[in-house]
């Protein structure tokens, strides 16, 4: 069974939210629902050293969606069986058999799944199921002006990208679920303090879990 992923090259990406609103434009998504969350991230501080300053301030992005975990967390969260990972590792929710429960919302470490009022039911990305079965990509990859997403069978994406790593503040510890996700980190990303910043538009992305 192949298993498909996301690649997000953090020092490519601006925050400009495109693929975010990419992302809301084909799946028709109401103005306070999103499949896709731009997190802004910073931190550190400038202190006074002698006669000058120094400083530990770092600032960065991150473009965050369902990483189809290879043991995801909402699947057996939910109590009328609707989340589903295909032969591609793909998760999704079945819309038929979705009764808005809701428990998957909780289950969800990286709080991907959302609540869809006009239909009382969970929904989140899928990797645009309906694009990959017509040999296109998912609509976020192709709508990246700078090229800061990749998209591919997940191996392949970490053997193209050796010195990547599965997390970077804020996303939450990927022990538990194994997610399908090859993160580049920039250098801002690595910095010494980073597990100590905060996530600077958290109106924009209320509902996720942070980093802890």
């Amino acid at each position: 069974m192949a298993q498909y992923g996301f690649c997000f090259d953090s020092s490519r990406c601006t925050g400009c939210h495109t693929c975010e609103m990419a992302c809301k434009d084909y799946h028709n998504l109401e103005q306070t629902e999103t499949f896709r969350r731009v997190f802004d991230y910073e931190g550190g501080a400038i202190a006074a050293e002698g006669e000058g300053l120094t400083s530990s301030v770092f600032m960065y992005h991150v473009s965050a969606a369902c990483n189809h975990c290879e043991s995801p967390a909402c699947l057996p969260a939910c109590p009328a069986g609707a989340i589903e990972k295909d032969d591609d590792g793909i998760v999704f929710i079945n819309q038929d058999q979705c009764a808005g429960a809701k428990l998957c919302i909780d289950a969800c470490p990286y709080g991907v799944p959302i609540f869809i009022e006009s239909t009382r039911k969970a929904n989140k990305c899928d990797l645009c199921r309906d694009r990959l079965a017509e040999g296109l990509n998912p609509i976020c990859v192709d709508a990246c002006p700078l090229r800061a997403l990749e998209f591919g069978d997940i191996e392949k994406l970490r053997k193209d990208h050796p010195d990547a790593t599965d997390v970077i503040p804020p996303l939450a510890d990927p022990a538990a679920t194994k997610p399908s996700i090859v993160i580049v980190p920039c250098p801002a990303a690595t910095s010494p303090d980073v597990a100590s910043g905060a996530i600077a538009n958290v109106s924009e992305v209320t509902g996720v879990v942070a980093f802890s």
